[in-house]
């Protein structure tokens, strides 16, 4: 006697595929919708911070110590002097992340004025030379960079006038007047000193600032047409020690007096990354770093930790920027009411993800070497100091957002 069919209705092949293309598509839009969460997105930046900060302080006494030790010092001197660094900036950070946004809106053309007061310092008696710049201040023991200070305060400064004015000139190219002269100020007053590092990234803020600002394309990019041919004009072209940097660069640096010139930093980091391959040859088992790679610890870093870490320690220090941008991006992006806010945090990527992106390019020998720390992670007290307070800054923006505000008001 047969058996009677069973009611029950099998799926076919079509259901089936159906079913896992919904399940795939669900889950893909679950990690977006994560990935996106201003809170998740809140939190990452401060971890990503904390995480860049303390495999810094461990990247610099790997490579700082072969020399202090050929120098007669402590090994631990110069992690010493940046782990010190490291907390005032912590402490200076997590007040700012807890100042009100209205103080920084009242009090950030006084801080600007303040940053260029000091940077006019370093033109005269109280400058200090170091590379061919004049960007530092000496007073006693302690020396700093007036400039990293001016970073924060045009990320500061910039957002509040630019709203101001489009308010007052109904977003008319005359509005962006003042905004524009006093950015031009302070970057020429770096520029005095001959700091074209730190001159590209004040640059770098302050066409971010404006353009996001709602600044006129048609003059937006006739202003920046301007601004590149002087720049080029007077402190490129005008400069024999940059052309000789840029040619050498284009021409591949097969010249044997450049490989011993202008391009033996920038062949020494070549050769730190290559011969890292994947995994690296180990944490503390560089060999450029014994006197053959300049600035193995400031500004030529990522060169050593792609030697000790391989490809998987850059990539880590890579991703780890990325989630930055994608952090206070994402969350600018969902902020659309507090306008200054928001531009505050678009002004702050573009200067510490920007440095980045630069510092990396030149150690990679796809720009020409210009002298800039990567933010974080390279020795150096003053920017170092000044990145954490801008993420306490940003922390403080950020909480502006309504779904992160909401967390915090229960």
């Amino acid at each position: 006697m047969p058996r009677p069919r069973s009611s029950v209705p099998t799926k076919t092949k079509a259901s089936q595929s159906a079913e896992a293309t919904a399940s795939s598509t669900s889950r893909r839009a679950k990690w977006w919708q994560i990935i996106t969460e201003p809170i998740v997105c809140y939190y990452g930046f401060i971890v990503t911070v904390v995480f860049l900060m303390a495999f810094g302080l461990l990247m610099v006494f790997s490579s700082s110590t072969v020399d202090l030790v050929a120098a007669g010092k402590s090994p631990f001197s110069q992690l010493i002097s940046q782990g010190t660094f490291a907390v005032i900036g912590l402490i200076v950070g997590t007040v700012a992340a807890f100042v009100p946004v209205k103080f920084y809106q009242r009090f950030s053309f006084l801080a600007l004025l303040f940053a260029m007061g000091l940077q006019m310092l370093t033109l005269v008696g109280l400058g200090v030379s170091s590379g061919g710049n004049t960007g530092w201040i000496s007073l006693g023991p302690i020396t700093f960079q007036p400039a990293e200070i001016m970073k924060l305060a045009l990320c500061l400064w910039m957002p509040q006038v630019i709203n101001v004015s489009k308010t007052r000139h109904l977003g008319s190219v005359k509005g962006f007047v003042v905004p524009l002269a006093f950015f031009g100020l302070g970057f020429l007053l770096v520029l005095a000193g001959k700091d074209l590092g730190t001159g590209l990234i004040l640059l770098l803020i302050g066409a971010v600032a404006i353009f996001a600002g709602g600044f006129s394309l048609k003059a937006y990019l006739l202003t920046g047409a301007v601004a590149a041919v002087g720049i080029v004009g007077v402190f490129v072209l005008g400069s024999s020690n940059r052309m000789n940097r840029i040619s050498a660069l284009f021409s591949g640096c097969t010249d044997a007096a450049d490989a011993q010139g202008v391009c033996y930093q920038s062949i020494h980091g070549l050769y730190a990354i290559a011969s890292g391959g994947f995994t690296g040859v180990g944490l503390g088992a560089s060999r450029e770093k014994w006197n053959y790679l300049p600035e193995a610890h400031n500004d030529f870093i990522f060169a050593i930790i792609g030697e000790e870490l391989g490809f998987i320690g850059a990539g880590v220090v890579i991703l780890g920027f990325a989630i930055l941008a994608w952090c206070l991006i994402v969350i600018a992006l969902k902020m659309r009411n507090h306008p200054y806010a928001r531009l505050v945090l678009v002004c702050i990527t573009s200067w510490i993800v920007g440095q980045a992106l630069i510092n990396i390019m030149v150690v990679l020998k796809l720009l020409p070497v210009i002298g800039l720390p990567l933010p974080f992670i390279s020795a150096g007290g003053s920017a170092l100091v000044m990145c954490l307070v801008a993420s306490g800054v940003a922390v403080r923006m950020a909480r502006e957002q309504d779904d992160i505000a909401a967390i915090f008001s229960k």
